[in-house]
């Protein structure tokens, strides 16, 4: 793989609210950048006006950021790829993307979720489709990142996640920048869990506000919401330390309390008494929390650990029980030691 400073080309895959913000962001850091969208009619819209006017309407897109509904053209000639896909739709768009992979090419996820079927982590999902064809090089990309106040240009840093050293840092040299800054770290399975379980906490965070409690309960929800994640983590061969980090403390503070959270926003209104699928029929992006909390409680069930907020939002989201009784679940709990 070349070295950063010949790093030009770069493809993201996706063009949800998130796909977009890391283009406006890493505009500055490439001669060009692909964003490949799945809908024609606001690809028109956004090569028309130079907006995505559907995920991350009043953000312009930098001149140099090249919008394209066509794969092939989205990633020729690239040196890094990255996904910013929901993680229900990762395994066949990685799929389409394969013919047109090449083993130069960095791989970097930017989804934060778990594949529902197969319990796979996104960047496993990668190495299984991309390894018929070739030895692939993966990162992930993860941490507290809202994406439209990485689009607003406000400092942001993340955490970049690969077996491979050399690869973390080349990824990291490419995209740190004023705005947005990287931290190395070898530990993918922390990384990936950490950004995928703290969606379903965040449910919960949801849930305790819209039932009008304050910060005691809040707090006390993130504190043993973290380590539950980090049980479940390690049990799969996670580091404690990447838990505590941007991609596990970090993004699970920022997902639980800020108003910009779509898994909060939907635990908010289940609180006020609003059913599930009236709430996902209303969100135009998706709540990844949903789908990962089933996943969750399965690893939970394979590695034999606890995971009773998650347990708990997965009752009021699929087994009929109140907001309010789910939270006294919790609390009803035989006492144990911290």
């Amino acid at each position: 793989m070349e070295g950063p400073e010949k790093l030009r080309r770069l493809a993201i895959m996706g063009a949800g609210s998130w796909g977009t913000a890391l283009a406006i962001v890493l505009a500055p850091r490439f001669d060009e950048v692909r964003l490949w969208v799945r809908e024609a009619d606001l690809a028109e819209r956004m090569r028309t006006t130079g907006e995505n006017d559907l995920y991350l309407p009043g953000f312009r897109l930098p001149a140099n950021v090249r919008v394209t509904t066509e794969i092939a053209e989205a990633l020729d000639g690239v040196q890094i790829a990255v996904g910013a896909m929901p993680s229900h739709a990762a395994r066949a768009l990685w799929q389409q993307m394969l013919p047109h992979l090449d083993p130069s090419m960095a791989l970097v996820s930017a989804t934060k979720g778990l594949e529902c079927e197969t319990l796979l982590r996104i960047s496993e999902v990668i190495e299984q489709v991309v390894s018929e064809k070739f030895p692939p090089q993966v990162a992930v990309l993860s941490g507290p990142s809202f994406a439209r106040e990485v689009a607003r240009g406000d400092p942001t840093a993340l955490a970049v996640a690969s077996r491979s050293e050399d690869l973390a840092a080349r990824v990291q040299a490419a995209f740190s920048g004023p705005a947005l800054r990287l931290y190395r770290n070898a530990d993918v399975i922390g990384v990936e869990l950490g950004a995928a379980l703290k969606n379903v906490i965040a449910i919960g965070a949801g849930i305790c506000h819209g039932l009008g409690l304050g910060g005691n309960t809040v707090a006390a929800l993130v504190t043993r919401g973290l380590a539950e994640i980090t049980r479940l983590a390690v049990a799969m061969g996670a580091k404690p330390s990447t838990l505590a980090g941007l991609a596990g403390l970090g993004d699970l503070v920022l997902t639980c309390t800020g108003q910009l959270s779509r898994n909060r926003s939907l635990g908010i209104e289940l609180a006020r008494g609003r059913s599930l699928p009236e709430i996902l029929a209303r969100m135009k992006m998706v709540a990844e929390g949903v789908n990962t909390c089933r996943a969750a409680l399965e690893l939970a069930s394979r590695h034999r650990v606890e995971l009773p907020i998650c347990q708990q939002v997965h009752a009021v989201l699929f087994e009929g029980i109140a907001p309010r009784e789910a939270v006294r679940a919790l609390m009803e709990r035989s006492l144990k030691g911290e």
